[in-house]
């Protein structure tokens, strides 16, 4: 949870978000309508309670190909990235999103993750020429429309509605995420997560790069096995006033099969969620969550790895 308060909670009709969104607002008294206007492209969401990490240095890029899942040694300027970094039993330990401005790689991560993940980059930087600090006070995070990102002046944060639209709050963005499949560290994940069940194969993870941390639990899945969960979007029985309560139970015949991450009301779709469920729970049932009644819609393949065969030298 960010200790930020964004400026434009003061806005009228702002409401603040509940935890881990607090600081910012989650809509600001027009809930479907924020979510067309996103859609539309004609609005920005204040993500500004992200934690952002500046990361300077001239071995910056090869110091972070060499510790994450993804291929940054030769990252274009001004090309988004998204990145991990496992555990050696191949479990996400932290996930970031950025770009690099010739000079600095700003890395966005999870309100209150950012300490940590500065933690970790700095006892890896041994020899090279890299620094890692907390930007967060002086830079925010803000959400465009298609769920991308960017890394503004904290000052300047006001001043967006002149270049993007009006604000809208972060149940749009959640809305519209979850709509699309994408997970969140922390929510729909667990500590046992590894890259391979919730999608982040190849947004977050490049299989033709060199050796990182937790690289082989992820080839080794990707290449001949199968994840052992599978991450899937709820869709919710509508007639039920209440959404399911983040970290509750999903059951299939009364037993549990995996638990829910985030949920929100859709603006065409109604409520949904994201839930990360045993790979073998059949893509057809009808499951619980929380007590509510959900039908499922694919978002990783149950027999993602079978569809994969590596090519052998002769």
């Amino acid at each position: 949870m960010s200790d930020l308060r964004s400026p434009l909670l003061d806005l009228h009709g702002a409401v603040e978000g509940d935890p881990p969104d607090t600081g910012v607002a989650a809509h600001y008294g027009a809930i479907s309508a924020e979510q067309r206007r996103l859609e539309a492209g004609e609005a920005f969401v204040d993500l500004s309670h992200r934690d952002v990490l500046a990361i300077s240095g001239a071995d910056r890029l090869t110091y972070l190909h060499s510790i994450t899942t993804q291929h940054l040694a030769a990252l274009a300027p001004g090309a988004p990235t998204e990145a991990l970094i496992l555990s050696p039993q191949g479990r996400v330990e932290h996930a970031f999103a950025g770009v690099d401005d010739g000079e600095t790689f700003w890395a966005h991560t999870e309100p209150g993750a950012g300490a940590a993940l500065a933690q970790f980059l700095d006892s890896m930087r041994f020899m090279m020429r890299v620094e890692v600090r907390d930007a967060s006070a002086d830079r925010a995070v803000i959400g465009l429309p298609g769920l991308r990102t960017e890394v503004v002046d904290r000052a300047a944060l006001g001043e967006q509605a002149t270049r993007l639209g009006d604000p809208v709050g972060t149940w749009a963005w959640e809305a519209l995420r979850i709509a699309a499949g994408v997970p969140r560290l922390g929510l729909d994940t667990d500590d046992k997560t590894i890259p391979n069940e919730v999608g982040w194969i190849p947004s977050a993870v490049h299989l033709d790069k060199g050796c990182y941390r937790g690289q082989e639990t992820v080839a080794r899945v990707h290449t001949l096995g199968r994840p052992p969960r599978r991450l899937v979007m709820l869709h919710l029985d509508g007639s039920v006033d209440r959404l399911p309560v983040h970290g509750s139970d999903v059951l299939l015949d009364d037993k549990r099969v995996g638990f829910v991450g985030s949920a929100a009301r859709h603006h065409e779709l109604g409520p949904i969620a994201l839930a990360l469920v045993k790979r073998n729970v059949p893509v057809d049932a009808t499951l619980l969550a929380d007590g509510v009644a959900a039908g499922q819609e694919v978002v990783v393949d149950p027999e993602v790895g079978l569809h994969v065969r590596p090519v052998l030298d002769r």
